[in-house]
């Protein structure tokens, strides 16, 4: 069996950490990785149309860009800078390459260096029982996967997973296809990350996404930062901080970690910032304890309430309560039973500071509520999330300017790809526009979510994994598990730009069909195309590459769908695939003509800046079956942990974007040169006899089995105690498969029970 993360150690260095994220560093970071990896001319002219309304969208986060003036010369950040230079390097993953690296010997190598080795220039295949993978053209790839497909016994023993880069229009052949074929076996990256914001949102509010825009951040009284660390994931968020800040707003963060991007900022672009060191961002910062954000906020509710009985009005929007909410009776009643005492010791923070929380609160007409994937990769993830509108509804807070929730989505176009129809759950207003367009009968049933696909293969059902991108192995839980569903399979594809664990661990036969990047040009038959992406704000805009492809044998995610759909529904197929994959704008009516809000898009997604999909609860439209709001009642979750137990949360480094590890530093946390580390409570490790760097291995038990992750180092960090954290992926293996979020179904990365055991 491969290697699934190495079991290597490098030379692990801890240094103090910054006071602040961002300045001249993140700098000279960024232009580090461009030089070392690019052309620095090719480098500098990608970064100048990056985020800019006539270039391409960041392949990295979804964080939106200014609807107005952009700056000119850096609209992006460090990571963003890093995602470049990643994808656009000029190292080349050649057939020669392969030849010389045997599959077991790619096990061998980590993430970093792997990803590291440079972009795939030919497509690859690896027969039945072969060591290495060999060149094969596009028309014979496209032949193998046909033949696999259709030598199924049904649609649904093949499964199909799309990763957020994928543009609104490959997603959306993709699922065309896919439907045409006959399966809704469509897990995506959401289901791992905000499918609980979807189910939670809602149920809550009537829509899955947030209600905010960016203008929304700059013209908040108050932002609540809850279970994220933007600093890392999402930098160009702390410039809507500081915008806030600046206006007069404050800021309280939520988190078990004291993140450095959550506390100060030094925008590299404002010399008078950096004269000045910077600006303070958050005025409060509660240290809860992992997955007690639910008791944190019941208790700030509770202390609210109470104010609220000893003068009406004064604290809640009754008016807003009484217009546009339900279910308002049954919360307060819920908030007179709680024991305000016991959620303030559940939750591991002040009794003074969660009062003090509460007055800001208090004192706040516009709030706005941001949050990532520290909220919804929990067992009560659902409830946590409805927990937080709560909050906003008693102040009325979402449909107003300067206020809302703003869930922080991830890659660049997970949002997208989701509107234009990737859901295992085929919405039946879809199904029948594209029964309607299409002209056949799309399947009913629902399909497989990245759960359960992991199930079905393990258990045989699934017999065919296809990727249209990402790094399904690294990116899923209970990885021994997941590798030992994947082998089991027939065939495996994968659309890649690199290589990656997902071609180590493969099925009997694998195909990895190279693509172009983002920021590489399109050009079809009919000219040079463009693509367009949704971000976490809902505004879809056009990304155009302006580099050379780095292989003339590279083709578009679009071309690539369009060449395996030709081939497998041959002329069962009633869409023309090869006028598709030459006009993009074909495939841009098609979404108009089936996805409400793309109306006329092929015109208004060529205007500079995009167009906003519409969001009902923006103008206090709310798509629930009573048109309302709804307030939630919510039960209390406790984490039992036994004796020697830890709650584990698996975080990023500042070195890594989802999957894709830039580098082997988390400098904001003080950790260089390794990422096998476990950060740990001191008072924890003085009890467990442990000094910082021992080797430790970890184990989880979950349902009468045992996981391991072998040959981790201590790191001292300012942590809970009970709590620890580990870096994903290299701590996945520990993340059962048979536990996930309620509802949703999402896997419980964030609150692992763990225990840490001497080598």
């Amino acid at each position: 069996m491969n290697e699934l993360t190495p079991e290597r150690l490098f030379d692990l260095e801890l240094r103090k950490r910054p006071d602040y994220a961002a300045g001249l560093n993140a700098v000279k970071i960024s232009v580090k990785h461009v030089e070392e990896y690019m052309h620095f001319g090719e480098g500098m002219r990608a970064l100048l149309k990056l985020n800019q309304k006539d270039g391409f969208d960041c392949p990295g986060c979804a964080w939106p860009d200014p609807d107005g003036r952009r700056s000119p010369i850096a609209e992006y950040c460090e990571n963003g800078a890093k995602a470049i230079a990643e994808e656009a390097t000029n190292r080349r993953v050649t057939p020669e390459w392969f030849a010389q690296h045997s599959i077991n010997e790619m096990g061998a190598m980590t993430d970093f260096e792997l990803g590291k080795a440079g972009r795939i220039t030919q497509p690859m295949y690896l027969a039945p029982g072969a060591t290495h993978y060999t060149p094969v053209v596009w028309d014979e790839a496209f032949k193998t996967i046909a033949e696999e497909l259709n030598a199924l016994d049904s649609p649904d023993a093949a499964t199909f997973y799309t990763s957020g880069r994928a543009s609104n229009e490959a997603a959306f052949l993709y699922q065309l296809f896919v439907r045409q074929f006959g399966t809704n076996n469509l897990p995506d990256c959401s289901n791992m990350c905000h499918e609980s914001t979807g189910t939670a949102l809602s149920e809550a509010i009537g829509i899955g996404k947030g209600t905010t825009t960016l203008q929304d951040l700059h013209d908040a009284d108050l932002i609540i930062v809850i279970g994220q660390n933007p600093g890392t994931n999402h930098p160009r968020q702390l410039n809507a901080f500081e915008k806030c800040k600046k206006n007069g707003g404050r800021i309280i963060s939520i988190n078990p970690l004291p993140e450095t991007g959550l506390m100060k900022f030094i925008d590299p672009q404002n010399p008078m910032d950096i004269l000045k060191r910077g600006t303070k961002l958050t005025d409060l910062f509660l240290q809860v304890r992992i997955n007690e954000d639910m008791r944190l906020v019941r208790a700030i509710c509770k202390i609210l309430w109470a104010e609220e009985q000893k003068a009406p009005g004064t604290v809640f929007d009754q008016e807003f309560i009484k217009t546009h909410t339900a279910g308002y009776a049954a919360w307060t009643k819920l908030l007179d039973e709680t024991d305000l005492d016991e959620c303030i010791a559940g939750c591991g923070v002040a009794a003074t500071q969660i009062h003090e929380a509460a007055g800001m609160i208090h004192g706040s007409e516009k709030i706005v509520l941001c949050y990532a994937m520290g909220l919804t990769q929990h067992e009560n993830s659902v409830d946590v999330i409805k927990e937080m509108v709560n909050l906003l509804l008693l102040k009325g807070s979402i449909g107003k300017p300067g206020a809302g929730i703003c869930p922080v989505r991830g890659h660049s176009n997970v949002q997208g790809d989701r509107t234009v129809g990737i859901w295992e759950k085929l919405k039946p207003e879809l199904r029948a526009a594209l029964r309607a367009n299409f002209g056949f009968e799309p399947p009913v049933k629902d399909g497989y979510d990245v759960v359960n696909s992991i199930k079905a293969m393990h258990a045989g059902k699934v017999k065919a994994f296809f990727g249209l991108g990402g790094n399904f192995i690294s990116a899923t839980p209970d990885t021994v598990y997941t590798a030992e569903g994947l082998r089991q399979c027939n065939l495996t594809v994968q659309i890649s730009t690199k290589p990656n664990r997902s071609h180590v661990v493969h099925g009997k036969k694998a195909l990895i069909l190279p693509c172009l990047g983002r920021t590489e040009k399109d050009v079809r038959a009919t000219g040079e195309q463009f693509v367009s992406c949704e971000n976490s704000m809902g505004v879809v805009q056009m990304s155009k590459g302006v580099l050379e492809p780095k292989s003339p044998h590279l083709r578009s995610e679009v071309a690539i769908i369009c060449g395996v759909a030709a081939a497998t529904l041959g002329e069962k197929s009633t869409v023309d695939w090869a006028a598709m994959a030459n006009d993009y704008d074909a495939i841009r009516d098609a979404i108009a003509s089936c996805v409400k809000g793309f109306e006329n898009y092929n015109e208004r997604v060529r205007k500079p800046g995009g167009f906003y999909l519409p969001n009902g609860p923006r103008h206090r439209n709310f798509g629930t079956k009573d048109g309302k709001a709804h307030f939630t009642v919510s039960p209390l979750s406790t984490h039992q942990l036994g004796e020697g137990e830890y709650l584990m949360m698996t975080v990023r480094s500042h070195d890594q974007y989802n999957t894709t590890i830039y580098g082997m530093h988390d400098r904001y946390r003080g950790i260089h040169n390794e990422r096998r580390v476990v950060m740990m409570n001191e008072a924890d490790m003085a009890k467990a006899g442990l000094q910082a760097g021992e080797k430790v291995d970890m184990t989880s038990e979950y349902d009468g089995e045992v996981r391991h992750a072998r040959l981790f180092q201590v790191v001292p960090y300012p942590i809970p105690s009970g709590n620890i954290a580990t870096y994903f992926p290299e701590a996945n293996t520990l993340v059962p498969i048979t536990r996930s979020a309620r509802k949703s179904n999402t896997p419980i990365s964030k609150s692992v029970r763990v225990k840490i055991r001497k080598r």
